[in-house]
């Protein structure tokens, strides 16, 4: 058995700060050390030094998701601009997607200015299409951005092109596009946490927080008192009470190889930084770090009863070994290649999978998430939103669908489980569909009806 360890490959977290050391007053309190709440910390500051913002962690920074993903910095939003549209309107669907674009560009504009080291590669994101039915996919997704006048959101890439970029087996074509960076992401939100603590941030990890009221939050090492409190808790948001069903946590898991040197990328067409997938239902992320490893993840693992969350989680052997052979799927010469890395981590969908961003002005208390996966980038458009929010600050970015939209709560136990399993087990079917069909499967036509996905 190949030798791996449950750390993720970007380094595992240290407590490196104190506890909340008992009451204390702020301007604004946040709960959660991962990008969200970093991101809000940031654009609070950089807005008004002089606010007192103290953000609270219940393990370390970048605990969560944030460190723990597949490191992709990219516009796609988790539900179709369709569905966006038929929710909204046309107009609010094209600036929601304008907007993520521009989120790629300011998130790589702040962690080159603020000289955070996070390895960023701005070239783009690579879908592959490897059967008939994701090239047929591929040409949907590029007619879908024509109709809302996105002309160059996508460009189809013919079966050669796509292979010089990344040269997997069985490659048919693709879909390429701009607006993503790939990312190191331990470093960056170890960076930006470091960022905002200079900017007059406090941070206290080891402090779980039990409360969030009206003008206050409380833990067992004190209450902080502030008229502003935002929740940037994601996958987690289920542990605190009266959010049980507010979103489904699910466990994304990721592998990395041993570094590879020069010549072995070159032959697999790996020799960049950009995000790359194929079109298949149940979802794939890879990218190739800045050391020479390829890291590759994806969706799979079962959702848990009542919501619940645990390291225990974290790694499962039965996912990530068909993780493991999906990567070999693609690149079969990588079969002696070491694999040194397998970890998880929960990420939050909500019942519509919609993101959103809000404040409710009648407590003081803002949130954003969950992001279903699509977070890096998502995360500081909300810092934004919620910066212009919590400071009453006027910014077209305010107008986005995703602003104080409410998602339903998910059902109660045991129809939760049997639902959010179901939905996995029905997109791993419909990708065997399209192996045998060759064409799009009609169990992901239903499954995208119903939630909107991609």
């Amino acid at each position: 058995m190949t030798a791996h360890t449950a750390i993720p490959v970007w380094g595992a977290p240290k407590r490196t700060r104190p506890q909340l050391p008992g009451d204390r007053d702020a301007d604004v309190v946040i709960v959660g050390a991962g990008y969200t709440g970093l991101w809000a910390a940031y654009y609070l500051l950089e807005a008004d030094p002089s606010l007192r913002v103290v953000v609270l962690e219940k393990h370390t920074v970048g605990f969560g998701a944030s460190g723990r993903n597949g490191g992709w910095c990219s516009a796609i939003f988790p539900i179709s601009l369709a569905h966006v549209a038929k929710n909204s309107s046309r107009r609010s669907a094209i600036l929601l997607q304008e907007a993520m674009n521009d989120t790629v560009e300011e998130f790589v504009r702040v962690v080159r200015a603020e000289h955070i080291d996070a390895d960023v590669a701005h070239e783009g994101f690579l879908a592959l299409a490897r059967t008939p039915a994701q090239l047929t996919r591929a040409q949907g997704q590029l007619d879908a951005a024509a109709r809302l006048d996105l002309p160059d959101q996508w460009r189809v890439l013919g079966q050669d092109e796509a292979a010089k970029l990344v040269n997997a087996d069985r490659v048919l074509g693709g879909a390429f596009t701009p607006h993503c960076a790939t990312v190191h992401p331990g470093k960056l939100v170890r960076g930006l946490a470091d960022v905002v603590e200079r900017m007059g941030a406090v941070i206290h990890e080891g402090t779980e927080v039990q409360h969030i009221g009206p003008g206050y939050v409380d833990s067992p090492h004190g209450r902080v008192r502030a008229p502003r409190s935002i929740r940037a808790t994601e996958g987690y948001t289920p542990t605190l009470p009266g959010h049980r069903r507010s979103l489904a946590p699910l466990y994304s898991l990721v592998l990395a190889t041993e570094p590879l040197p020069e010549s072995r990328l070159g032959e697999l067409g790996l020799r960049h930084r950009l995000g790359f997938n194929d079109m298949r239902n149940l979802r794939i992320y890879a990218q190739t770090t800045e050391e020479g490893r390829i890291v590759f993840g994806g969706r799979g693992a079962p959702y848990h009863f009542g919501s619940k969350v645990s390291p225990a989680y974290d790694t499962n052997p039965r996912i990530h070994d068909k993780i493991h052979t999906t990567l070999l799927d693609f690149f079969p010469s990588l079969a002696d290649v070491a694999i040194t890395h397998r970890w998880g981590g929960p990420l939050g969908v909500p019942r519509d999978w919609h993101p959103s961003v809000g404040l409710d002005r009648a407590t003081g208390h803002a949130w954003a998430g969950p992001y279903v996966g699509d977070g890096v980038a998502t995360s500081n458009l909300a810092g934004r939103i919620l910066r212009n929010l919590v400071l009453e600050r006027d910014e077209p970015i305010n107008d986005l669908p995703i602003v104080n939209h409410a998602s339903p709560r998910w059902e109660p136990e045991p129809f939760r489980w049997l639902g959010v399993n179901a939905g996995l087990l029905a997109a791993s079917a419909a990708d065997r569909e399209e192996r045998l069909t060759q064409r799009p499967s009609r169990i992901s036509a239903v499954l995208e009806r119903l939630t909107g996905a991609h």
